[in-house]
């Protein structure tokens, strides 16, 4: 079997940088820490069987889950459990055991042999391979004895093939064919040959120990030569010895010995009378006559005497045996057992603490599935993974001959681009025809030839098939090594968890490596393996050309699909290498080395046969196949015996038949199929429990015979291990996490297992077996089986129980890795939405352990197969928590992970309740009863998944001014206001391109050319040409525009038919043909401004009414004409052009529409709007006019222009587009609200809420909608025809100016602007405008009265309004002062019977009533002035006792008592004041300010009870506060986009929660509190504190920040401070240049010093 160098600790230790460069070879490997406990259990066949089921039953499942808390997997190699004491057939049984010892020892971390020891010697066998000359003197010795020579010769054959020649043991059924016939029919001819056997056997031993004695006794061998003769392998033979000698010998003495081993010795003290021999004969060595074996004892005692010497701990036990056995219902017996099994359990124990503490010491213990341990070093999973790539590499280069033409022609064309700009080079070629080995090869010559300094990185796709590598995880693994390698910065966590961001900063690097002079080669074998997540078979992430220094390599099947879009991708055709089939020459050569590497080799005929088969297909996996079948061949082997397949495919075919006629054909069928489901292999220990769950191997296995305990049914060990060894050359270990997995060494073998044991039944049925048992179904179950002669038995199958955490807090990787693949693929699709989909902790435990991708990566392969709303909605919710869990490296623990599913998930769970509502359930089920401080989510208030909106396509980094879209070629092109065009595909919302060229803002797009070209102005004056085809420029027009013009001032026209461009402003006409001429410029006259161009026809327009239509080419004026009307002063607003009518519409401030044709025929018609947004639609028959809240349509008829439909909107329109059919229109407002229209009736078909922006460009698109916004640089793709059941509730517009909300949440009362007039009130149930409240002025200041039902609006005219919430047509009004100052901000008293206004220049007292059930404000009860030095006031909260506590601009902070006339200066702050808020019961209040301090103040008598300063990199402050119902808890705020909970009487901070945008009001609610974010959501929610929190509680581990309370004693006037230490901060306050900062430990919770 092919070992993955990653888990083996051979060869010397390798510098990592030189590893990272790929300056090694692979011989020299990384030692890695092993995460499994292989043991092999030793003992003979039948007289420990008691012990060993025993062992089986108790021991081993208590050593497992000890193993597992410790994140250790736990495998028992028994290969003598369930067998027959029987010699198999082929003798291959020692050699297969000594091999199975070592796999143990290289493997285990901890103990990796077991030996049990009793009376019985054991079977002493003839070893299987003799070498010639030690078999040659044996003969020697044997002349005077011709029947026992002609015995010996008929039984041993010379195999010339091996080298040196050796003798080999012929199959015992070479001559008594029916010795492995177990049919009942056959059992007469089986008992014949069985005994006839036993007795040649013995026959032949004697013979070769008398021939080993007279050849010492001779001088012709030595004395230990006599005992020990060695074979070109490691098995050791013996004519004397035991297979359980040599598997002691191999497992305690060779190569310094096991010192962890155990060792069992049991003697039987006495034999009574009545227990002859024959009775004893399980558990003593008996001879053929039935007498006790005295020389069999006699070595026995040999052996026990060494073992005894050993100075080993032996576990001896003296057992007296009943009627022959060990008897496990006697007393005595029963606590023998009990006895092994509890040493055995104790010192297994002890021995694998001892080994992992060792580890650990040394600091390689990394515990696999823990999600505990400290975040794992970027550098350290990469270096595993180069390690293993570089070790595949080598080992890939041995097998390679041949190809030099082709490596030279490779090397030649890097030699020849490496100073300049070149593209990849490819290689391609079918499968199987050796690419791989051939860019292994390429790495290696290139090492040699390269400087001091170069790079080289190669990785190959396809390792581990059949699963797929994501081009993301591939990109970010190169990146960070050629950083590490190179010295530069590695990506950020947010880089390098973004598609788009990781592609870009991929580019950047292989830029950086260039300008730093040094050579990088970069190798991609099999880019076909690729997934297609991100569509990476387009190829759009790999960079067509490379900067000089560098060099990147691929290859993939000439019949894939990504060779095709290599092909269009790359146009020269020498970028092109194909990997042809080697010749007959070539492959004679790889024959020759690959025997004589495993020394041997082929007689003549053999070599013939094999060539003229290769010959046929060229194909150097085709030779592999038949080389790994002939090593097996013996020189005697017969031709007609060589099963040689004309292809690959056929190859592999003879290989499963002649295993199927060897093992069985259900368990090579069944191991070949469970290895090819598994996603990523299985481990030994689970191919055996999934082989043992499977009745149909079962039901073989036991065909005719019976189980040894038919209650407990497995199969037997040795079976696999057989199976195994024939297998080797076409499996591999595979080690992650320092565990070992067995899987298949190519995809092809994948494929043929795939066509010849997965027909759609057996996978189904295997699929189901493999589910049940990541399940843990049958764990401590028992299952029901059917076997021959038996009726239906249930059994015990001994596999172990899958949960889903081992141990708290290390988790279950391996059914992380295979359960929801199983589960979907055999249709248990409900037990797949309880146990993954449905399931909160399984959608943590594999996020925090896996990587939340993969999670969103299982749940993507559910939606494919399952119409599943639920299962697409938590997939969506966990792309939107992704950056978050990215950012924290998966560091998330299980309460921030459950508030974000439930603040997200909340508002669906009423309407998806069985699965969400279940999900959303568990998660606050957890939540209410978690041992800390928690805040629980009662509505969802983050950004929800559903809805509309399909993808939000990132690219640009500024506003987006401009957008067009090509239909037929599915393409969308956007300018942004900081020069860059970008360009995506509308079919899979990719990125193509990023178009880089222009210095200023882009003002126009447009998709040109049939869509293979697109056109791009912009305010640097240029016009810009490009291929939409590969990106680059094609045309490049200075000064088309006057520099810095604006969106709306500049237009461009575009006519394919006569080939023209132009470019027009309001003062200049610019014509070019397409090709880049220039036909015309000119500016118009003084005074004149142009209207549009129609075709070749240029309209303008004079001040004095005179219209000009001038020809654009030629510059010569046709047409001039006078406007009717025109002795009235006409103001023009704008004007549109109707190419496809050829006329220009004019819009005139006085209410005047002129329509102006080419010819100069002009009609004036009323039109009575004054439109900001005109446009018309592709037909020409609607004219959409937008003016403030209103956009009209009107019929276009000839020269009638009919009003036929007014959409209202609740803010200003801003853009509009119809669809093709003119049937839909969508329209966006400056309300960040799209709608949908239907144009034939009118009807708001639907509002689509989640821009976050004024929509400034809608384009509608084959039922989807495209908008932007020049304040963001993303755009959003909305899809028509989403499930209105998930569509979120509208929410109030982002970033308003003033905002209230009452205590219960049902209405939120905002202004958008500072200029807005109107107040408006939102019904957040229904998601919905309530009713517009008018005012005289600005708005400056909100303030409810909650109670009362009061709302107060403060005006800059210094009016403040009051509108009573319960007499919606009443209002109240409180005239401004004298002074005509505006109001700065109000403040309600806590029992709403005063409020307080705080003017420019004084702050005033009224006195809140109601007369005759109606809401009275009196006063001002009394006043307080301000001087003209006072700073203005920014927050103020009205207490008790009409006192008043407010804060400055300036940070300062008073108390004005209106009672006493009296004013006490506060402590002030450095910054503005933002926060000023009293308790509910008036004993405290909170004023917090701009510099993230917050102090905490004692009302009664009045007292600095804590300062708390919380700080991190940005958006530091407070914005908003509310005292929980009881003052025991305050909440925040604050600009850092979190909300903080603090202790009133300690200060300590309990909790922190990221909300993912500013909070800007609080209102005290029950025991929490209800909120309102600058994005406009509500936030509703509780918080649970334990009365106790235990001293280890960190309210910041899941944010990175630090904070610092001060608090005054009690008691005295000294101060006590507490302090946290840095902490891990969170995304918002994430500074990109400060890594080594954030990589600070974090410490426990501040406690008071």
């Amino acid at each position: 079997m092919a070992v993955r160098p990653a888990g083996s600790a051979g060869g010397g230790d390798v510098s990592v940088q030189d590893l990272l460069r790929g300056w090694t070879d692979g011989a020299q490997r990384t030692k890695t820490s092993s995460s499994m406990i292989r043991v092999f259990v030793s003992s003979t066949f039948t007289d420990m069987s008691s012990e060993r089921k025993a062992l089986l039953e108790k021991a081993y499942p208590e050593v497992l889950s000890f193993c597992r808390s410790l994140g250790l997997v736990f495998e028992v190699v028994d290969l003598r459990w369930g067998i027959r004491n029987v010699t198999s057939g082929d003798h291959e049984s020692c050699e297969i055991f000594l091999r199975e010892i070592q796999s143990c020892k290289r493997i285990s971390a901890g103990p990796a042999f077991v030996a049990l020891l009793g009376n019985r010697y054991g079977h002493r066998a003839i070893p299987r391979l003799v070498p010639e000359k030690q078999f040659e003197v044996l003969l020697s010795k044997l002349s005077k004895n011709p029947e026992g020579l002609k015995q010996v010769n008929r039984w041993f054959s010379k195999d010339n093939n091996a080298v040196p020649p050796t003798y080999v043991l012929r199959p015992i059924t070479a001559h008594f064919p029916h010795y492995s016939d177990l049919r009942p029919e056959s059992g007469p001819q089986r008992s014949n040959n069985v005994l006839s056997w036993n007795f040649t056997e013995t026959q032949l031993l004697q013979l070769l120990r008398s021939a080993a004695t007279d050849a010492e006794a001779a001088g012709d061998i030595a004395a230990e030569q006599k005992q020990h003769f060695y074979t070109s392998g490691q098995s050791v033979f013996s004519f004397w010895s035991t297979v359980t000698e040599r598997e002691l010998e191999q497992g305690l003495w060779k190569d310094d010995g096991e010192p962890s081993a155990l060792l069992f010795v049991r003697e039987i003290p006495r034999q009574r009378v009545r227990d002859g021999p024959k009775r004893l004969a399980k558990y003593m060595d008996l001879t053929a006559d039935g007498l006790l074996d005295t020389e069999a004892q006699g070595l026995l005692t040999d052996l026990k005497s060494r073992l005894y010497a050993s100075s080993r701990k032996i576990n001896l036990h003296c057992v007296e045996l009943s009627k022959g056995s060990v008897d496990p219902k006697r007393k005595e017996h029963a606590q023998y057992l009990d006895s092994i099994c509890e040493q055995f359990v104790s010192q297994m124990k002890a021995r694998i603490t001892a080994a992992v503490d060792s580890q650990a010491e040394g600091g390689r213990r990394k515990i696999w599935g823990s999600t505990e341990e400290e975040n794992e070093e970027m550098s350290d999973w990469v270096v595993e993974e180069v390690g293993q790539h570089v070790a595949m590499c080598a080992e890939l280069c041995r097998g390679l001959h041949g190809r030099e033409g082709l490596l030279g022609k490779l090397c030649l064309a890097m030699w020849e681009s490496t100073n300049v700009c070149h593209g990849p080079l490819v290689v391609h070629g079918a499968a199987g025809m050796g690419k791989t080995a051939l860019l292994c090869k390429l790495a290696q010559e290139m090492r040699s030839v390269l400087e001091a300094g170069s790079v080289v990185v190669i990785r190959l796709l396809s390792a581990r098939h059949p699963q797929r590598p994501d081009v993301d995880h591939v990109l970010r693994s190169v990146c960070l090594q050629v950083c590490l390698a190179c010295g530069l910065s590695p990506p950020s966590p947010l880089t390098a968890s973004t598609h788009l961001e990781l592609v870009r900063f991929f580019r950047n690097v292989l830029a950086q490596v260039s300008q730093q002079g040094h050579t990088l080669l970069l190798i991609l074998d099999a880019l076909d393996q690729l997934s297609d997540r991100h569509h990476a078979h387009r190829l759009r992430w790999l960079p067509p050309d490379l900067p000089p220094n560098v060099h990147l390599v691929v290859s993939m099947d000439t019949t894939s699909e990504t060779f095709a879009n290599m092909r269009l991708r790359l146009e020269t055709s020498g970028s092109f290498f194909e990997v042809e089939r080697l010749s007959r020459d070539e492959g004679k050569q790889i024959v020759e080395s690959d025997l004589r590497a495993s020394q041997r080799t082929l007689n003549p005929e053999q070599s013939d046969a094999v060539l003229r088969s290769f010959e046929a297909t060229g194909c150097p996996l085709h030779l592999k196949l038949i080389l790994s079948a002939a090593k097996r061949w013996s020189s005697f082997t017969p031709l007609t015996d060589l099963r040689l397949g004309a292809d690959t495919r056929e190859m592999m075919s003879q290989l499963f038949l002649m295993l199927e006629e060897k093992h069985g054909r259900e368990l090579v069928g069944g191991a070949l199929r469970y290895l090819a489901l598994a996603r990523e292999g299985l481990l030994e220990a689970e191919l055996r429990d999934v082989l043992s769950l499977d009745n149909d191997v079962i039901s073989e296995v036991y065909r005719y015979s019976l189980p040894p305990t038919p209650s407990l049914i497995r199969l037997p060990p040795l079976l696999w291990a057989r199976l195994r060894r024939d297998l080797e050359d076409q499996l591999e270990e595979r080690c992650a996490g320092g565990v070992t997995a067995v899987a298949f060494n190519n995809r092809r073998l994948f494929e043929v297992v795939s066509s010849r044991y997965l027909t759609s039944e057996r996978r189904g049925r295997s699929l189901r077996i493999l589910a049940e048992y990541f399940l843990g179904r049958w764990s401590g179950k028992l299952k029901p089986a059917a076997l021959p002669g038996l009726s239906l038995l249930l059994s015990d199958r001994k596999v172990p129980p899958q949960p889903l955490w081992f141990a708290p807090g290390l988790a279950n990787v391996r059914k992380l890795q295979e359960l929801p693949y199983h589960l979907l693929h055999a249709g248990l699709w409900e037990e797949l939405r309880q146990e993954v989909i449905g399931s909160a902790e399984w959608l943590y435990c594999k996020s925090r352990v896996c990587g939340v991708s993969s999670v969103i990566h299982d749940l993507d392969q559910c939606s494919q197969y399952m119409e599943c709303t639920e299962t697409r909605l938590i997939r969506d919710t966990l792309v939107l928590i992704k950056p978050s869990l990215d950012f924290l490296n998966n560091h998330m623990d299980m309460s921030l992970f459950y508030t974000e599913l439930l603040a997200r998930l909340c508002s669906l769970a009423p309407t998806f309740s069985s699965v969400i509502g279940r999900l959303c359930g568990q998660c606050e089920e957890w939540l209410m009863t978690c041992p800390e401080p928690i805040l629980v989510p009662k509505c969802s208030f983050l950004q929800q998944p559903g809805g509309a909106l399909q993808h939000t396509l990132s690219g640009l980094q500024g506003g987006v001014l401009s957008l067009d879209v090509s239909v037929k070629a599915e393409l969308l092109v956007a300018g942004s206001d900081d020069g860059v065009v970008a360009v995506w595909s509308l079919s899979d919302q990719q990125l193509m391109h990023t178009l880089l060229g222009h210095t200023g803002a882009v003002l126009s797009v447009k998709v040109i050319d049939s869509s293979s070209c697109c056109l791009s102005l912009a305010a640097d004056g240029s016009l810009r040409r490009w291929s939409l085809m590969n990106g680059q420029q094609l045309l490049y027009i200075q000064e088309a525009v006057p520099v810095d013009s604006t969106p709306s001032s500049v237009h461009l026209h575009v006519s394919e038919q006569r080939q023209l461009l132009c470019v027009y402003t309001g003062t200049q006409v610019k014509v070019w043909r397409l090709d880049g001429v220039e036909l015309f410029s000119g500016s118009s006259d003084e005074g004149s401004v142009v209207l549009g161009v129609l075709e070749e026809c240029v309209v303008s327009l004079a001040d004095s009414g005179l219209v000009r239509i001038s020809n654009s080419v030629n510059g010569t004026q046709a047409v001039e004409t006078q406007l009717d009307n025109s002795q009235r002063c006409l103001t023009l607003v704008n004007a549109v052009t109707l190419p496809k009518c050829g006329k220009v519409f004019a819009f005139f401030k006085e209410g005047f529409l002129y329509q102006i044709s080419r010819t100069g025929r002009q009609t004036a018609v009323e039109f009575p709007l004054v439109p900001s947004l005109l446009s018309v639609t592709e037909d020409e028959k609607i004219l959409m006019a937008g003016a403030e809240r209103t956009l009209s349509l009107f019929h276009v008829d000839g020269d009638s222009v009919d009003k036929f439909l007014d959409l209202q909107h609740d803010d200003s329109v801003l853009s509009a587009c119809t669809s093709s059919d003119c049937r839909l229109l969508a329209s966006g407002a400056a309300d960040q609200l799209i709608r949908i229209w239907s144009v034939t009736t009118g009807a708001l078909l639907d509002t689509l809420c989640g821009s976050d922006a004024p929509v400034t460009s809608v384009v509608l698109y084959e039922g989807f909608v495209v908008s932007a916004s020049t304040a963001t640089a993303s755009i959003q793709l909305w899809s028509l025809k989403y499930d209105v059941r998930h569509k979120p509730t509208a929410r109030i517009p982002s970033g308003c100016a003033h905002v209230a909300i009452t205590e219960d949440a049902d209405r939120v009362f905002f202004v958008r602007q500072p200029s807005q007039t109107d107040v408006i009130s939102w019904n957040s149930r229904t998601g919905s405008l309530s009713e517009r409240l008018a005012v005289s002025a600005e708005v400056c200041s909100l303030e409810l009265a909650q109670h009362k039902r009061l709302l107060l609006c403060g005006l800059t005219s210094g009016t403040v309004l009051i509108y009573p919430l319960a007499l919606p047509q009443e209002t109240l009004c409180i005239p401004p002062p004298e002074s005509l100052c505006r109001v700065l901000c109000l403040a309600v008293g806590s029992q709403e019977k005063h409020m307080a206004v705080a003017y420019e220049d004084s702050v005033c007292l009224f006195e809140i009533a109601t007369r005759d059930s109606f809401p009275t404000v009196e006063g001002p009860r009394e006043r307080f002035p301000l001087s003209l030095l006072h700073a203005p006031l920014s927050s103020m909260a009205l207490l008790s006792g009409r006192r008043l506590l407010y804060g400055t601009s300036c940070g300062e902070v008073k108390l004005q008592d209106f009672s006493g006339d009296g004013s006490s200066s506060l402590e002030p702050h450095r910054s503005r004041v933002t926060c000023v808020t009293a308790s509910n019961w008036g004993t405290h209040a909170l004023v917090g300010s701009e510099d993230a301090v917050q102090r905490l103040w004692a009302l009664t008598p009045l007292a600095l009870d804590h300062t708390m300063e919380y700080k991190g990199f940005f958006f530091e402050g407070v914005l908003s506060a509310a005292f929980s119902d009881s003052d025991q808890f305050v909440f925040t705020g604050s600009q850092d986009r979190t909300v903080k909970v603090w202790d009133v009487a300690t200060g300590n901070l309990l909790y922190v929660q990221y909300v993912y945008s500013p909070v800007l009001r609080m209102v005290t609610f029950r025991n929490g509190f209800v909120a309102l974010s600058e994005q406009g959501f509500v936030i509703r929610e509780v918080f649970r504190c334990p009365e106790h929190i235990g001293p280890d509680y960190n309210p910041l581990r899941n944010v990175r920040a630090q904070y610092r309370v001060t608090s005054r004693e009690k008691t005295r006037d000294d101060r006590q401070t507490s302090v946290s230490k840095l902490q891990d901060y969170n995304p918002a306050q994430f500074n990109l240049n400060l890594m080594s900062v954030l990589r600070a430990k974090p410490t426990p919770t501040c406690l008071i010093l």
